[in-house]
């Protein structure tokens, strides 16, 4: 442990589906700097993105380097006390590149939020002979991939699922990098040759950041790993019939560790050289770490999605009702592992920028709190925003987004209200599932014996959000004063790994001093009454969808 005088400060790398943050923490972990840089999107078709891995690089170098500055500014003499750095990104994300070059052979593959269609969210090599053709092309291979593993394979669509938790899709990485093997002539060759590197977004900055061709460490914790759909959750390790499979060589694939360990350090010609790497998890793994969740308890990450975790314990628990079993953490190599339920949900804060930008309704997003409290309730209107089909617990790519019950007495508060709703009712139906599967585990209570969900992401801010939440939920939502726990918990591993903190000192609540709870007022009745009008509305979106590709 580090001496009570002594100046010590952990951070972070938090990179994002849009941006990159480095946040500084004092040893009460407690931010003192932070920068932030948005990165570009490419959207060469409808439904399709593209990020340049050599630009979200060099966004965590400049981010590092002025939050460094900031800290100094402030009297912060973080060069001298900073102990390590974690890291946490955007997961399922899929970067080839080469070992000898450090070039990469392809863009990154980035689907979550658009995994419902089979084929779309991939991004292709940026500088391969014809991007046009090959995206063009690429939806239809990849939607005859997907289709064969789910016909060829015994289990179909759940083949893997009892090894690692999770159904074929191309959500996961698994797809991307095999639609890459057999389809980018420069990632068959590079393979050929043993010259190719596989990896999450993580396994990228972590062999650049420790030394790229020169000496980078080729490597992934156990939490995104547990994304890629090719590892098996009980050994966490890649899982040799998977992989033998799917046809994917175990050679490109990066060494997984645990989320708290020392990894490397940061190499010459980044800022920060020298200081250790000693954390990594996936985004959602870190805001559940940093959210303290231990078995029993669950979180809620409300951003352009939201994505609701359940920490089971020691045991993997497979689920029956839409969910996907997962790591939670594990911290340290000698540590017991805490896995996890998951649910995804692909449309929340999205929602309300669509109302900003296709309607009009707000001019900014935080508008809408004040829009929707013009109106006591949404005035028996129901949306229901299903963009691109609806994930967990529902799994339907045929449902669409609608909204219902509009008569002339609806205007904008009620259309907006109905939107907040929205995300509330989806939370709920992910709960709903994981009390389901989990049983007593399932039962998310606090020290006084209340069941109540811990909240965190952007769009917590939001007051009136978080009182729906808790009135349809008829549950606590407690919401940290430091709502950007993804962050957060990664700071957490890197401190633990580093000896800044004990583990017994990050779960006693470091940063929960000034936590908010929304209690609910509304009474069981019309709650009641609120949940079965949404599940009429749920119903009637399905079977909307053109799927005739």
């Amino acid at each position: 442990m580090a001496g009570d005088g002594e100046e010590v400060y952990v951070a972070a790398i938090d990179q994002g589906t849009t941006s990159t943050r480095f946040i500084i923490y004092d040893r009460h972990a407690k931010p003192v700097a932070s920068h932030q840089l948005e990165f570009k999107q490419h959207y060469p078709e409808a439904g399709w993105v593209e990020h340049d891995p050599m630009e979200i690089t060099e966004t965590v170098k400049v981010c590092m380097a002025k939050a460094v500055d900031k800290a100094t500014a402030d009297g912060c003499n973080v060069d001298a006390g900073l102990k390590a750095i974690g890291i946490t990104n955007q997961r399922e994300t899929t970067v080839m590149w080469s070992k000898s070059t450090g070039q990469p052979l392809s863009m990154p593959l980035c689907g979550w939020m658009l995994a419902q269609a089979p084929f779309a969210g991939l991004l292709f090599a940026h500088h391969l002979f014809s991007v046009n053709i090959l995206i063009f092309s690429g939806v239809f291979i990849m939607l005859q991939l997907y289709r064969r593993l789910e016909n060829e394979l015994p289990g179909g669509r759940t083949h893997f699922v009892e090894t690692c938790g999770l159904p074929i899709s191309t959500y996961f990485s698994a797809l991307k990098l095999l639609w890459l093997i057999e389809n980018v002539d420069a990632v068959k060759d590079a393979i050929r040759t043993g010259d190719a590197l596989f990896g999450t977004i993580d396994t990228w900055l972590i062999w650049n950041l420790t030394g790229g061709v020169n000496g980078g460490q080729h490597i992934t914790d156990c939490s995104n790993a547990s994304r890629t759909m090719l590892m098996n959750l009980k050994t966490l390790d890649w899982d040799k019939p998977t992989l033998n499979a799917l046809g994917i060589p175990a050679e490109v694939l990066p060494k997984i560790v645990s989320n708290s360990e020392k990894i490397g350090v940061v190499a010459t010609g980044f800022p920060l050289s020298g200081v250790p790497i000693s954390g990594c998890l996936g985004d959602q793994h870190a805001a559940m770490l940093g959210q303290l969740c231990q078995k029993g308890e669950a979180k809620s990450t409300y951003g352009t999605g939201a994505f609701i975790l359940l920490n089971t314990g020691e045991e993997v628990t497979q689920s029956s009702h839409g969910l996907l079993s997962t790591i939670a953490y594990k911290l340290g190599p000698s540590a017991p592992t805490n896995y996890a339920l998951e649910g995804s949900i692909a449309i929340a804060g999205a929602a309300v920028q669509w109302l900003r930008d296709s309607l009009g309704i707000i001019r900014t997003a935080a508008e809408i709190e004040a829009v929707a409290e013009t109106v006591q309730d949404s005035g028996g209107v129901y949306f229901v925003p299903a963009f691109n089909g609806l994930f967990a617990p529902w799994w339907r790519d045929d449902a669409r987004g609608i909204c219902i019950g509009i008569t002339r007495f609806t205007n904008k508060g009620h259309i907006a209200r109905a939107v907040l709703e929205s995300m509330c009712f989806q939370v709920n139906d992910v709960l709903s599932s994981m009390h389901k599967d989990a049983g007593e585990a399932g039962e998310v209570k606090s020290a006084e014996g209340e069941f109540l969900l811990r909240v965190d992401g952007g769009a917590t801010v939001n007051n009136l959000l978080m009182q729906i939440q808790a009135d349809l939920l008829g549950s606590p939502v407690v919401r940290p004063a430091d709502i950007e726990t993804t962050a957060l918990g990664a700071a957490y591993a890197a401190g633990l790994a580093s000896d800044v903190w004990t583990k017994e000192q990050v779960f006693a609540g470091l940063h929960m001093e000034n936590k908010t709870v929304f209690r609910p007022k509304l009474d069981e009745a019309h709650r009641k009454k609120r949940a079965d009008s949404w599940y009429k509305a749920i119903s009637r979106s399905f079977d909307l969808a053109d799927l005739s590709l």
